[in-house]
């Protein structure tokens, strides 16, 4: 009896305080102690004043007033984890009881690492303020949003009627336009994307608000190893993948031994013909049981297992066929480009283990496009590193500086390097066509490079308009979702094949001569 009595005082609780506490009758309050005197004299304002807050604890007035006493995130002013998890246990259960429905969504910045490790802690958190608030206002007063992380909030919809998966897609779509909003930092514009997953109520697995955000946390992982600015509901054969997998190191060790991590290539098209230049090796592993589990998932589990330098013996192994067997189905492919990053840059046998495997494919050092990241070419680098970069230029490979614009490369450097071509970081590229600041940024580097004889490319490509700006800034390559995203090698021949189709089809501009 005493455990149903405390269950009807808080269900009593949660009705009574938003009707009586909530902002329109707050709004009142001083009109109301006004007609409370006028009416009963000073012993009826009293009076008022002496039960009001006895009411206001009663029916946990002051919790919903004061935010229930949890504590808030410093830079947002929003809910933390734990005020979270507590409010969506609490609808979880709501809506179980009755007819009502909600869904959780979970909405993740993608890059905003590298956003605040190039413009400092100071700029990220002014970046999470202005998301925060964006994505609270295209939410509902009483929607729960939450700060999760240091680039993730969590949103837990008010329970309603009608909340179908189409409404749900819709309002995904809503919070990542306002989330992805353009920030104003220190005289520049910041573009970014961002990847959503959810879980509808009724659809989540076990019997737990818990239960429930995973569900919508393996959905936003999906959305994620779909390429950024992914939307993603929840379906049960998440669930496995979405599980943690404490062998992760072990298996991923063994996924590069029995060729489950492969090379999948990502084309790049010449701004001047329209014709392929080249296509980009990317590791990518394909699970038996999970599917495609995404980069950033495994690579730092190779990282912490020490299989780096294994990785880039697989990745260049599998490049080097895809040359061979481009040139023996007729396709021109001029060259292909392997990422090697620092760790695999330290190993003092690697340009001769390149110039062995090149020996061993019959195939010239300038089909070899060598891929390191800017934050490699600092002013004292590595001995051992300098010695591969000279080594591997001076036997005629492409070298490629990526990510360009986000480390600290000094121009020095560039040409000290014998850096064949710079490759103009995504977060310069994003929304290019409609923001000037941006077009102002890329037509320095462009110049730069002009002047100092450096073929370019432009990377994150996502848009037509992205396209044509960057071949009318003079850019010379360019790729990214919008030109073709990474796919196997089995697919390249019919995506070139699709793509000279197109460029044959293209109608011819002028006055035909006889």
């Amino acid at each position: 009896m005493i455990d149903t009595g405390s269950g009807l005082l808080a269900r009593l609780r949660q009705i009574l305080a938003p009707a009586l506490f909530g902002p329109p009758v707050l709004a009142f309050l001083p009109a109301l102690t006004l007609a409370t005197y006028w009416l009963g004299g000073e012993v009826a304002l009293l009076s008022v004043a002496l039960g009001l807050p006895v009411l206001l604890a009663a029916t946990g007035g002051f919790s919903k007033l004061g935010g229930r006493g949890r504590p808030r995130d410093s830079i947002t002013g929003m809910m933390l984890r734990d005020g979270f998890e507590a409010e969506t246990a609490r609808i979880h259960a709501e809506c179980a009881d009755t007819d009502l429905r909600s869904a959780v969504f979970i909405v993740d910045l993608d890059d905003y690492k590298e956003l605040a490790d190039r413009h400092g802690q100071d700029a990220g958190d002014r970046i999470m303020q202005q998301c925060g608030a964006q994505i609270a206002s295209a939410l509902r007063q009483n929607d729960v949003v939450a700060r999760l992380g240091d680039s993730r909030f969590a949103i837990c919809l008010a329970p309603t009627l009608q909340l179908d998966l189409e409404l749900c897609i819709q309002l995904a779509g809503r919070i990542q336009s306002a989330a992805e909003e353009p920030v104003p930092l220190d005289g520049t514009t910041v573009y970014m994307t961002s990847s959503i997953g959810f879980c509808q109520r009724n659809r989540a697995p076990g019997k737990t608000g818990a239960d429930w955000t995973g569900a919508a946390i393996a959905a936003l992982a999906e959305a994620q190893s779909n390429g950024p600015g992914g939307i993603r509901a929840y379906s049960a054969d998440m669930s496995g993948r979405g599980n943690s997998r404490s062998s992760l190191r072990d298996e991923a060790a063994a996924a590069l031994e029995t060729g489950q991590i492969q090379a999948w290539f990502q084309p790049q098209i010449c701004t001047d013909t329209g014709r392929v230049s080249g296509f980009e090796a990317l590791a990518r592993w394909s699970h038996p049981v999970q599917g495609l589990i995404p980069p950033s998932t495994f690579l730092p589990a190779l990282e912490e297992a020490g299989l780096m330098d294994r990785l880039s013996q697989v990745m260049l192994y599998n490049a080097l066929v895809a040359v061979k067997a481009w040139d023996a189905a007729g396709v021109n492919v001029p060259c292909v480009g392997v990422n090697f990053a620092t760790q695999e840059l330290r190993n003092p046998g690697l340009a001769g283990r390149v110039k062995w495997e090149l020996e061993r494919f019959e195939l010239p050092p300038s089909r070899l496009c060598v891929e390191i990241l800017e934050t490699v070419m600092t002013d004292q680098p590595d001995g051992v590193v300098t010695r591969n970069i000279l080594a591997l230029s001076d036997l005629g490979c492409h070298i490629d500086l990526d990510d360009f614009g986000t480390g600290h490369a000094s121009i020095a450097a560039v040409r000290r390097f014998n850096i064949s071509r710079i490759k103009i970081d995504r977060s310069f590229v994003m929304k290019a066509d409609q923001d000037p600041e941006q077009q102002k940024l890329i037509s320095a580097i462009l110049t730069m490079a002009e002047r100092l004889d450096l073929d370019t490319l432009a990377e994150g490509v996502e848009t037509a308009g992205e396209h044509a700006l960057l071949a009318q800034l003079g850019c010379g390559h360019v790729q990214g979702f919008g030109i073709g995203r990474p796919m196997p090698f089995e697919q390249t021949l019919d995506w070139v094949a699709a793509h000279e189709a197109k460029l044959q089809n293209t109608p011819v501009i002028g006055r035909q001569t006889p």
